[in-house]
């Protein structure tokens, strides 16, 4: 009987754990710690991806304590090699860098990644690393979460709250300075690979240069950002909304509310989103714009203006591909359509992800 009890009590915790359909939201001052708007950000949620800031944070805690290199090789057990996607695909007994673990969790979201830098970094033990990894949210003060694994694959256990990871996001951007670009790295290569970095904030809206995003069945659609304008940097955290549009619209609306609150004077917002709609065809300094309707709620189109060219950066004597802020509508990205001339009237939908853990 106590088995069943505990069994039916880990069940209704978890059922309770996501509220569907609503959204969990907050944002702060990440100088003041200030909470500048929040929509239910103490409910008990499922990170998802977002669990890999926390692996992050005790990697960049690692590298300024001295006891990992940038350049120290990360083996790779069959147990991370058998994470699921979204992965590198490592091999049993392959080798990485910390530092390239590290720039797969900000881009690809490599789960298999996540799995062998945490057990790197846990003597060898993933789930020794997820206790050393809810010791830390502790001494944070993130006292509503627990982590079970280094990468947000499903596990009922894993719990955290969007005020919990606001927290999070704000130690890494005033703990971490140095280590902070990484968030901002659009691509690396990896064995003749480009990987790209598949958070569209950063291509999306002004100011945006990190962090994370996060999707699994169970927790829907995640999102942290960080933003700067006008030397005010706010973070941003959206859990459990529906669609991919939603989740990018919601954090892009908050973060106009609280950089308004600020006193920071509105951006024209370059980002324009679409769903189901019928598509059209806009003209912006001289280029044609065509806005397509998304296949499904849960693959929406995802339309932003943009043609600015990436630019590389060297640091440590390390070449980055690092995203091009978007700037007073000066710089402009189109993500998920194409641009056509103005006679086109076809569109392609953008193919949704299908992975539990994709984004």
């Amino acid at each position: 009987m106590a088995g069943v009890a505990l069994g039916s009590f880990v069940t209704q915790r978890a059922a309770h754990a996501q509220y569907a359909g609503q959204i969990s939201s907050i944002v702060m001052d990440a100088r003041t710690g200030a909470v500048l708007s929040q929509e239910d950000p103490d409910l008990r949620r499922y990170p998802a991806s977002l669990t890999k800031l926390m692996t992050l944070y005790m990697a960049f805690s690692a590298l300024r304590a001295g006891t990992i290199t940038l350049d120290q090789t990360v083996p790779v057990s069959i147990h991370a090699s058998t994470m699921e996607p979204s992965k590198l695909g490592l091999v049993p007994g392959s080798h990485l860098t910390v530092e390239q673990a590290m720039l797969a969790l900000v881009t690809k979201s490599a789960n298999d990644a996540a799995c062998a830098l945490g057990e790197f970094l846990g003597g060898g033990s993933e789930p020794q690393f997820a206790a050393m990894m809810t010791q830390q949210a502790r001494a944070l003060g993130m006292s509503n979460t627990t982590f079970r694994n280094a990468s947000g694959l499903p596990d009922p256990d894993q719990l955290t709250t969007a005020r919990d990871l606001a927290v999070l996001a704000r130690h890494i951007v005033t703990d971490f300075p140095e280590d902070y670009h990484y968030f901002s790295v659009a691509a690396f290569r990896f064995h003749g690979r480009m990987i790209p970095n598949h958070n569209p904030m950063l291509k999306a809206y002004v100011g945006a240069d990190g962090m994370k995003t996060g999707y699994t069945q169970e927790a829907g659609r995640n999102l942290v950002t960080s933003a700067l304008r006008n030397d005010v940097r706010l973070v941003g955290v959206v859990m459990g909304a529906s669609s991919n549009t939603q989740r990018t619209l919601a954090m892009a609306d908050q973060l106009d509310r609280g950089f308004d609150a600020e006193g920071v004077a509105p951006v024209a917002r370059p980002l324009v989103l679409a769903r189901n709609t019928v598509p059209s065809h806009r003209t912006r300094g001289g280029r044609v714009i065509m806005l397509a309707a998304a296949s499904s709620r849960h693959a929406p189109m995802e339309v932003a203006e943009a043609p600015a060219a990436r630019h590389t950066t060297v640091r440590h004597g390390r070449r980055y591909v690092l995203a091009t802020p978007v700037a007073n509508g000066h710089h402009i990205r189109l993500i998920g359509a194409k641009v056509r001339p103005a006679t086109a009237t076809t569109h392609r939908a953008h193919a949704g992800h299908t992975s539990r853990n994709h984004t």
